[in-house]
């Protein structure tokens, strides 16, 4: 190891919204690893890292913290990671990616911490406690942390342990829900049950921790979406966690799902369909005063955000607006979103020059694939990001 670039390890994804948290892998991959639709960890086997080697890691991103603020003192920063030092860095091919990372982390100063890979709970827990513990102690400066778990292994724990582990450092939990239909979940081999979800939800509650649950729409299909929106809603009734984070089904070739894709025995919805399944999510969400968020590239609608109850006329309003968008306007929209052009439906008339360009592109490509084709050409641009 250098002495400029200390390196440790770091998973694949995190959330879109820790982003610019500071990563740290505590486990690899996930144990259970079987979800039809997800493209993430296939093929690769989960392990546990011994608490040693994490903590080694966390040591070497201790290490390379101080070493970005060395570096700021010698380039005339006074120690704060502004322009001047992150460009430095990032232009330099002697740092590591890692080390680039925490010179990425404290240039935004978000304080933030995540947790990787999927299911970090699945530790013991006294071992998650020391490793949070040491965590704290070698951070200061962080105030939050967070981590990616699965409700079939909360549920194995008491709310004793997830109160424990809640006081050693753990802000949030980010849980995939995915869906709330015990049809969908079996269909999807998720491994959990509805009740189960609702079991391991109230769990975290309870210990004190924030809980981000994960809603897939789209992943009932055309078959069992109605089912998959009601009972969706209905399990997050229970729950009442405290962010509701939508993030639309896509499905990759790489993914198994696609082979029942390919067969028909699974039905992909299109963006209008979907829209209204979002629309009787939403609308059977009741009593409950969680935070909405659509924060991913591949939602069509990012505007269904808000703060319930209040926001939900705001939010069911969003979708009414773009069901009622004359036919190609829908389809401009559609590709301006998907293409990455668009980011809300107010977008179609602030830019006239992009609405026209994009108007072209939509009658080009039905003129030479048809209709047909050009839903496979949006659903390429979709699939881009996944």
């Amino acid at each position: 190891m250098s002495r400029k670039s200390p390196r440790f390890e770091q998973g694949p994804i995190r959330p879109p919204n820790e982003a610019r948290s500071l990563l740290l892998r505590i486990t690899r991959n996930c144990p259970w690893n079987r979800c039809r639709f997800c493209p993430v960890y296939k093929k690769r086997k989960f392990s546990l890292r011994s608490v040693d080697e994490i903590k080694q890691d966390i040591q070497a991103a201790r290490d390379a913290a101080d070493r970005v603020r060395e570096l700021s003192w010698k380039l005339g920063s006074s120690g704060r990671v502004d322009d001047a030092v992150i460009s430095q860095i990032l232009s330099s091919p002697e740092y590591s990616d890692s080390f680039r990372s925490v010179a990425l982390w404290m240039y935004y100063g978000t304080g933030a911490c995540f947790l990787q890979d999927a299911d970090n709970l699945v530790m013991p827990t006294a071992d998650l406690v020391e490793v949070l513990t040491f965590l704290k102690e070698k951070f200061p400066e962080i105030t939050r942390i967070t981590t990616y778990s699965r409700s079939r292994t909360i549920v194995r724990k008491s709310v004793d342990s997830l109160t424990r582990i809640r006081e050693a450092g753990l802000d949030r939990v980010h849980v995939g829900l995915e869906s709330g239909c015990d049809a969908v979940l079996k269909f999807m081999q998720k491994g959990v049950s509805a009740a189960q979800h609702i079991e391991a939800g109230k769990r975290v509650v309870a210990a004190g921790m924030e809980l981000s649950e994960y809603v897939m729409p789209g992943l009932g299909g055309r078959d069992l979406w109605r089912e998959h929106a009601e009972d969706t809603a209905r399990v997050l009734n229970r729950i009442n966690p405290h962010f509701i984070r939508l993030r639309s089904l896509r499905v990759p070739r790489r993914v198994p799902l696609y082979e029942d894709l390919v067969s028909g025995r699974f039905r992909m919805q299109n963006d209008d369909q979907l829209a209204l399944e979002i629309k009787v999510f939403l609308e059977n969400l009741e009593g409950i005063t969680s935070t909405i968020t659509s924060d991913h590239i591949m939602n069509l609608l990012p505007e269904v955000a808000g703060k319930l109850p209040g926001d939900k006329q705001k939010m069911l309003a969003v979708v009414e607006q773009y069901l009622k968008l004359p036919d190609k306007q829908r389809l401009i929209y559609r590709v301006g979103r998907r293409g990455g052009a668009y980011e809300s439906i107010r977008d179609l008339e602030r830019d006239p020059a992009t609405y026209a360009k994009i108007s072209r592109l939509v009658e080009e490509v039905a003129g030479e694939r048809g209709p047909e084709g050009l839903e496979e050409f949006i659903a390429e641009l979709a699939d881009r990001y996944v």
